[in-house]
């Protein structure tokens, strides 16, 4: 996807609020922003419509 595997690191190494849709840390547990526990990785490939 991304041209850099630094870039791409920064970019898709995140999990997503499946409540708030808020980026959060790689590592987090809680969502910074709602609180929530329910978090998942962010998906690596696009999606088909």
């Amino acid at each position: 996807m991304a041209r850099f595997p630094e870039a791409e690191r920064r970019l898709l190494l995140k999990k997503i609020c499946m409540q708030c849709y808020a980026r959060n840390a790689p590592r987090a547990t809680r969502c910074r922003k709602c609180g929530s526990t329910e978090l998942r990785p962010k998906a690596k490939e696009a999606r088909k419509e």
